[in-house]
C-alpha cells in the first residue's frame, strides 16, 4: 500500500532520489539528508504505515524487519561492533516530520544518554 503524497513512498517508487544503501524484499535503507552522526541511515518499510505504533498494530513483522535491516546496515557501515542506536520518532511531539514509519540508524560517534 502507498500514500501518493508521502515522500518516503515516492522514494520507494523511485520518484524521488535517495542514496540507497540497502534494499530488501520489504524494506529500503537510505542516508539521511541531515545526518546527526557519521552514520545516519533511515530504514523504512516499502509499505506505508504512519508511524511505529501503526506498524506494530498491523502485526506483519514490519518492525522486526526494520531491526534486522538496521543490523545489516550497521555491519556494512562498520558501526555494529562498537554499537549503534535505532530510533523511532512517533508523532510530531517526538520529532517525527515524515509520517511514514522509519528507524533512524545512528552510529560512528558517542551517543550520550539521555538524547536531547
Amino acid at each position: 500500500m502507498r500514500e501518493p503524497d508521502c515522500l518516503f513512498c515516492k522514494i520507494v517508487a523511485g520518484e524521488v532520489p535517495a542514496e540507497i544503501v540497502r534494499e530488501g524484499e520489504r524494506t529500503v535503507a537510505f542516508r539521511d539528508i541531515n545526518p546527526q552522526a557519521p552514520t545516519h541511515v533511515l530504514i523504512i518499510p516499502k509499505d506505508h504505515y504512519r508511524d511505529a505504533a501503526a506498524a506494530g498494530r498491523a502485526g506483519r513483522g514490519v518492525l522486526d524487519e526494520i531491526a534486522v535491516a538496521a543490523e545489516e546496515v550497521a555491519k556494512a557501515e562498520g558501526v555494529a561492533a562498537n554499537g549503534f542506536r535505532l530510533v523511532f520518532n512517533t508523532g510530531p511531539g517526538a520529532g517525527q516530520t515524515v509520517f511514514h514509519v522509519h528507524g533512524h540508524l545512528l552510529g560512528g560517534r558517542g551517543l550520550e544518554w539521555p538524547p536531547g
